[in-house]
């Protein structure tokens, strides 16, 4: 599979990676799809303290367990347990993640973490104390290099400015191509790359489509979104199926280093790593594929 350059740093994450939000709490199946993930060339695991309360980062330490080396380790940090409360606050406070740090490198069985990631963030964060405590982290070791994950503009803006972030992990896909006009290209011409979840929208963009179109997505009717993969399907059918379209429109442009679909089960997972293996799109595809859907916008995201 081809490897990326995550940002300035020296990382080189697969062009496919692996969203474990999706790996489920039954302990061997989750296993099994992470080992299948290294099998398949799979390299970026990203995980987050807040998926199913820490039990997300204890199964994917488990199934890294002997092959630490083999893999690029991305967790998120912010959302903090409140005890004897149910969910989660917000915290981006460097006590809390100089803290939070050693409970997600003890879950995942590691001594360092090679991605750190602020897992959301508005202007009205301590921003300059938050970007402290990652660069503290970095200094003494606990962590490689670290990111944000977020659909603000305007947070971005300010941590481009401000920190050494390598990467931004957002949501991006031929459905949602809010980042499109005003937050790829600062992130390409800064030169820090794009982690991009969501590739095949909530599987809308797959052979599901007309299953997982009832539920919506943004601010689409069902019948548009319809519409939209009926027109894909169409126009790409012949040449490759409708998510291993999706997965490499997400990849086509130049600040985004990896796509992390998410997978629940093994012929997902090997379908989705597939796609790492095709061509990449023909300039005339991306106008093709714009054309048929919106350019849609960040709005209230600020």
């Amino acid at each position: 599979m081809k490897k990326n350059q995550l940002g300035s740093s020296d990382l080189y994450v697969g062009e496919i990676g692996l969203g474990c939000m999706s790996l489920g709490t039954e302990e061997k199946q989750a296993i099994r799809l992470v080992q299948e993930a290294l099998e398949q060339g799979i390299n970026l695991l990203d995980t987050a303290d807040l998926y199913d309360a820490g039990v997300n980062e204890e199964l994917v330490g488990k199934a890294i367990k002997g092959r630490r080396k083999d893999v690029i380790l991305a967790t998120k940090v912010g959302n903090r347990r409140v005890p004897g409360e149910e969910g989660w606050v917000w915290d981006p406070s460097k006590a809390y993640i100089k803290s939070a740090v050693k409970d997600s490198m003890r879950r995942l069985g590691t001594d360092y973490i090679d991605l750190y990631q602020l897992h959301g963030g508005t202007l009205d964060d301590p921003i300059d104390e938050t970007i402290e405590a990652f660069e503290e982290l970095k200094q003494e070791g606990w962590i490689r290099y670290y990111g944000i994950s977020s659909i603000r503009p305007n947070v971005i803006r300010e941590y481009v400015k401000r920190s050494n972030i390598v990467s931004v992990m957002m949501q991006y896909s031929i459905l949602d191509r809010r980042p499109e006009e005003e937050v790829l290209p600062l992130l390409a011409e800064s030169g820090i790359s794009v982690i991009a979840r969501g590739p095949v929208a909530k599987g809308i963009l797959s052979d599901r489509s007309e299953e997982k179109a009832e539920k919506g997505y943004l601010d689409y009717t069902q019948e548009e979104l319809l519409d939209i993969t009926r027109q894909l399907n169409k126009e790409f059918k012949s040449v490759r199926d409708l998510s291993h379209t999706a997965i490499r429109y997400a990849l086509s442009h130049k600040a985004v280093a990896s796509v992390i679909p998410g997978a629940s089960t093994v012929d997902q997972l090997r379908h989705n790593a597939a796609a790492g293996g095709l061509t990449p799109l023909t300039p005339q595809e991306i106008q093709l594929i714009q054309a048929i859907s919106r350019a849609n916008r960040y709005e209230q995201h600020r």
